[in-house]
């Protein structure tokens, strides 16, 4: 028999790795046990202690016992027998079809010692035939009992004390997982929201205590627009915070390269799809706000859609998309609409929704949907969806983080006397132009005047982009719209020298004959589609100024003097200038 016992420090089902301290009975056993076994000393000795779903032997401090390897699987019966019949046990006398009893067989195990405390087992000692060749005694026997009852509790204990040092060590280290994950999560959410012309913003971020993934921003774009993200990344703690900012920095770097929402999410995409780790993905809506016009552009990648609140009715802004870092090649729908003057629009993550109630019920969209509606601004919106969540969810810990973010627009928003914008000199920008010219003069024109004046604008863009500019995308073409009550006046720059004209007027039939080349309708068509249209310099800029009349009776009237400075595109008998 061995003179010391040794163990497992991982976990509670695992004998201590130290001499426990026992009580003086317990102390006379042990040091009588060691004496005997100075003399007796066994052949073979081993330990095989309880951890997790097996059992392992473990060497004796004894360098003369060999050492043994016997497994014992949670499901093996000898572990219950064990339980129920403390005490020195012969080998014969454990069960035969015992896999364990089995092997230590094999391997010359002639008894077992079961460390039993409150009945369960906290450890076995398995004995191999003494060196003398002598059967255990009665007295042997006492001694291993006394053993066994006074190690057992210590044994216990000192588990129990190892559990809890892990256990203070996990917490540890939890808890400092979570600071770093706030840290990181706290470095990319706007410390501040900017202010935007006719747009009032409101946003509240509340972490959950295991931290998400939630995140938003607000990046200006080059033309002039405003692109909002609100986005949430699976999983918790430092890996979604990770990820987190590294889409938080591709969703910028998309941004810097395009204004379509569409196509923002697919550059996105495909760039984490590389590095984000498995089982993990990111839900992310963009919306790109003209802040003069309330056009909208959206496209979502499997995020909550938006609310918005409307003359006090609710809609939801409808688009949907594979989330990111899930599927390459992804492709995401682009959808429009216009925010309207006085709307509220709320942005938000599933925290809310699907926050429980000491009742197990889910927020849900109905009562999201309840807020919005009663809103009677952003900052409202927000004060009161953070008050009921609050009320709902008493006694119960937040589950995840909680974003909300809410867009205002003015009443006064869209009736600005002058709005500019540029765009770059990039085929097919000619319509973005004609949209963003339509949206801001929306309700001041006929429908055949703005459609008429829609036309000249697109014409009067592509000539600046392929003439003007040359289509050489750094690049702008500079577009300014100035409305009265009488009038609309859409003036657009280039670099260039002036309209390509065509020294004939065009002709259809001379066109379909072949006398005339088929280009040389834009020039035309501008002239004929607008109540004026003239060209001016201002600095290194060339400008197409046109204006259309609010009502064909003002056009009819007498015709206005050209604008000092500029030059009619062409003399009224329709030769050049």
């Amino acid at each position: 028999m061995t003179d010391t016992l040794r163990a497992e420090p991982e976990s509670p089902d695992a004998v201590v790795n130290s001499e426990p301290a026992e009580p003086p009975v317990g102390q006379r056993a042990m040091s009588r046990a060691r004496r005997r076994a100075d003399r007796r000393a066994a052949k073979t000795a081993s330990k095989t202690a309880t951890k997790g779903a097996a059992r392992r032997a473990v060497p004796a401090a004894d360098t003369r016992a060999a050492v043994i390897d016997v497994q014992i699987d949670p499901s093996d019966p000898l572990l219950l027998f064990l339980q129920s019949a403390p005490g020195p046990l012969e080998i014969a006398a454990l069960p035969a079809y015992s896999p364990a009893v089995v092997r230590m067989k094999e391997q010359g195990v002639q008894m077992v010692v079961p460390f039993v405390t409150s009945g369960e087992l906290v450890g076995l000692l398995a004995l191999g035939p003494r060196l003398s060749e002598r059967t255990y005694s009665r007295t042997d026997r006492g001694l291993l009992d006394s053993l066994a009852r006074y190690a057992a509790p210590a044994l216990r204990l000192g588990q129990l004390m190892r559990a809890q040092e892990k256990e203070a060590r996990e917490r540890e280290r939890i808890e400092q997982e979570l600071h770093v994950a706030q840290l990181i999560q706290q470095q990319f959410l706007p410390s501040e929201l900017p202010e935007l012309r006719g747009w009032h913003l409101a946003a509240f971020y509340r972490p959950a205590r295991t931290v998400g993934g939630d995140f938003y921003d607000l990046i200006a774009l080059a033309n002039g627009e405003v692109m909002v993200v609100v986005g949430d990344v699976t999983d918790k703690g430092v890996p979604a915070a990770l990820v987190m900012a590294s889409t938080y920095a591709l969703l910028r770097s998309a941004a810097d390269l395009s204004s379509s929402p569409g196509e923002v999410l697919r550059r996105v995409n495909e760039l984490l799809i590389p590095q984000i780790p498995m089982n993990m993905f990111v839900t992310c809506l963009v919306l790109v706000i003209d802040l003069d016009t309330g056009r909208t552009r959206f496209a979502n990648a499997g995020h909550n859609l938006p609310y918005v609140r409307r003359d006090g009715e609710v809609l939801q802004l409808q688009a949907r998309g594979m989330p990111l870092g899930l599927m390459p090649g992804s492709a995401y729908d682009e959808h429009e609409t216009v925010i309207e003057p006085g709307d509220i629009v709320l942005l938000y993550s599933d925290g809310i929704t699907e926050q429980h109630s000491a009742a197990g019920e889910m927020f849900g969209f109905g009562r999201t949907a309840e807020l919005v509606g009663e809103a009677t601004s952003g900052d409202d919106l927000v004060d009161r969806s953070v008050l009921a969540l609050n009320t709902f969810s008493a006694g119960v810990e937040q589950e995840d983080d909680i974003t909300l973010v809410t867009l205002h627009r003015g009443q006064s928003g869209g009736h600005r006397d002058t709005v500019s914008f540029t765009v770059p000199s990039e085929p097919g920008n000619e319509r973005d132009v004609m949209d963003r010219v339509a949206a801001i003069v929306d309700g001041l024109l006929p429908k055949a005047r703005l459609d008429a004046l829609k036309t000249a604008v697109s014409e009067t863009a592509m000539n600046a982009i392929e003439h003007g500019n040359r289509g050489d995308a750094s690049l702008d073409i500079s577009v300014t719209v100035r409305r009265t009550a009488e009038s609309v006046t859409v003036e657009i720059g280039d670099y260039g020298r002036g309209m390509q004209r065509d020294a004939d007027i065009p002709d259809i039939d001379l066109k379909l004959a072949g006398l005339q080349t088929s280009r040389g309708w834009g020039l035309f068509l501008v002239e004929n589609l607008t109540d004026r249209a003239e060209e001016l310099t201002e600095g290194d800029r060339h400008i197409v100024r046109l204006v259309m009349h609010t009502s064909d009776h003002a056009a009819a009237g007498p015709t206005p003097q050209t604008t000092s400075g500029a030059t009619p595109l062409t003399d009224p008998t329709g030769s050049e200038s």
